[in-house]
């Protein structure tokens, strides 16, 4: 279990993350919404210890994430998987070599430099691209591929870390309808099939409450909403994104006959 307690992130003055505290069990497929600017791709690379926090904790099944480091802080890294929004893959590169990289954390360094990956390795990341129907273009370099085909490359580098936790930033933010269904299809896939977390920051409230089974909703940095998608209604909604409720709120109003009212910036306990 993922446990967030009274975390907390500045920069400066600025608090990116503010106090934010949470629980997510093994096995959800959660979202993580609000404005441009809430605090949720800090949130996540906090997670990831990508990002420092300046205060509060972070437990993975009882270990304490934010006092890891060295060997240990990589290790975790493995086990909590992210994904970018710009995809973070090596252009140069092939397909292949590309998602191998996932399994840096289990092969000697001179073995990755040199490219001499096991061949255990290698099936493993074979694997993962057939999952996605990718195998076929593994010889080919990263920048010649679209970017609905990199996101899922990248997506199969997540995979072959073998991760507790799949921590997904904006993953379909520059990607058209076509690619976003594909690339969110498969971090379903992934969810169900293997029964990896995934913690996922998305915009389109639209997207959010078709895939995800639970959503926490932010706003300046502190967990306002923590609830069943049914329960965010629209009222909440255009509180939470405030400015920007139109551009995200692209589905017909919830009934309000579905879900459980809440009051507006009200914290609902998880199912």
């Amino acid at each position: 279990m993922l446990v967030v307690e009274g975390l907390t992130c500045r920069f400066g003055a600025k608090a990116a993350v503010d106090d934010a505290s949470f629980q997510v069990s093994p096995g959800g497929f959660v979202g993580v919404i609000g404005r441009s600017g809430a605090g949720k791709s800090t949130l996540l690379r906090s997670i990831n210890r990508l990002v420092t926090p300046s205060g509060g904790r972070i437990l993975f099944d009882g270990v304490d994430v934010t006092s890891l480091r060295g060997r240990e802080l990589r290790q975790w890294r493995a086990r909590s998987a992210m994904i970018f929004q710009q995809f973070n893959l090596v252009g140069r590169l092939d397909v292949l070599t590309n998602v191998l990289m996932g399994r840096l954390s289990t092969v000697p360094t001179w073995r990755s430099l040199l490219q001499l990956w096991p061949e255990e390795d290698k099936a493993v990341a074979m694997s993962a691209l057939e999952q996605f129907d990718m195998a076929a273009i593994a010889a080919q370099r990263a920048d010649h591929l679209s970017g609905g085909q990199q996101q899922r490359v990248a997506i199969a580098r997540a995979l072959v870390q073998q991760p507790d936790i799949i921590l997904a930033d904006e993953p379909i933010a520059s990607l058209d309808p076509r690619n976003t269904k594909i690339v969110m299809d498969a971090l379903l896939r992934i969810n169900k099939h293997f029964g990896i977390t995934v913690l996922c920051n998305l915009h389109s409230l639209d997207l959010a409450r078709s895939y995800c089974d639970r959503l926490i909703g932010m706003a300046a940095g502190r967990v306002v909403f923590d609830g069943a998608p049914a329960a965010l209604t629209d009222h909440i909604a255009r509180e939470l994104y405030d400015l920007e409720a139109n551009e995200v709120m692209d589905v017909a109003p919830l009934d309000a006959s579905v879900g459980t009212a809440v009051p507006a910036f009200g914290t609902v306990a998880a199912a």
